[in-house]
């Protein structure tokens, strides 16, 4: 029997809806002082993000017995921790608050994220968002659901009215200020939400429609990357080889269907 076989998804989506209550929550807007933490410059951490962790971390690893975990600020402390992806047995990866920096300031654009993994593969994915309340989920080969009802990602405009994120420090100069003027000429808007959960359900939504980001980070990446792909997108890396949760590389692009994917990533290697 797999890993995901052994999981209750609705037992996963009440432990972050109790944690977001308990410990999440009660924090948001009443933050002080000493309790943001800049682990490195602009990188920012929270007692909230902290707690939260440990307590998902706990709950998870007694929800599969035998598995292991990758958390966000467990990899701050000990790097090390990626060379879990390359040992057999079930992987649970847990960002306690996606968008910390939003969290302290109070934006409501933040969100908690659960992937478990397989074979380097992330095989479900939980992002639940606090403020509303709400829990994307997502299976592999089952689907991408919001709280019980299927999500398919919706046919996109014309790239003169879509809206998305290209990141492109992936880029040397000059290409890299050349792209950033021609595309901005060319899509409806590009703006990051400085929160990668959210960017991805509004991908599955159909309010944004791309995204290409530079560095892959597991704990940012794996859920949604698995979410894009159940709603009938496309993800990968801008090279075609399929993401890897585990894998340190750069560039991963996701866009509603593997057309609207290939051009934009043809787009993007252009010579400008």
């Amino acid at each position: 029997m797999t890993a995901a076989a052994r999981v209750d998804p609705d037992k996963v989506q009440s432990i972050l809806r109790d944690v977001a209550e308990r410990i999440v929550l009660p924090r948001f807007d009443g933050l002080a002082k000493h309790e943001i933490i800049e682990k490195a410059p602009g990188d920012l951490v929270t007692v909230a993000d902290i707690e939260a962790e440990h307590v998902l971390t706990e709950a998870l690893s007694a929800l599969l017995p035998g598995s292991r975990v990758v958390g966000e600020e467990a990899y701050s402390k000990s790097n090390d921790i990626l060379d879990r992806f390359d040992t057999p047995g079930p992987v649970w990866l847990i960002d306690p608050i996606d968008g910390t920096k939003n969290f302290t300031k109070a934006s409501e654009t933040f969100c908690m994220m659960v992937a478990l993994v397989e074979n380097n593969r992330p095989v479900m994915g939980w992002i639940h968002d606090p403020i509303p309340n709400r829990t994307v989920f997502a299976a592999e080969g089952e689907g991408a659901w919001l709280d019980g009802t299927r999500l398919i990602i919706p046919d996109p405009p014309a790239d003169s009215a879509k809206v998305g994120l290209i990141n492109t420090w992936y880029f040397d100069e000059p290409k890299r200020s050349a792209l950033r003027s021609a595309a901005r000429a060319r899509f409806g808007e590009l703006v990051s939400l400085s929160c990668a959960g959210h960017d991805f359900l509004a991908q599955t939504l159909g309010s944004r429609h791309f995204s290409f980001y530079r560095r892959l980070w597991p704990w940012d990446h794996a859920p949604g990357t698995l979410l894009i792909r159940e709603a009938g997108g496309h993800v990968a890396r801008i090279d075609d080889a399929p993401y890897q949760a585990g894998t340190r590389v750069h560039g991963l692009l996701s866009a509603p269907n593997k057309e609207v994917w290939t051009s934009i990533r043809d787009y993007l290697l252009l010579d400008f």
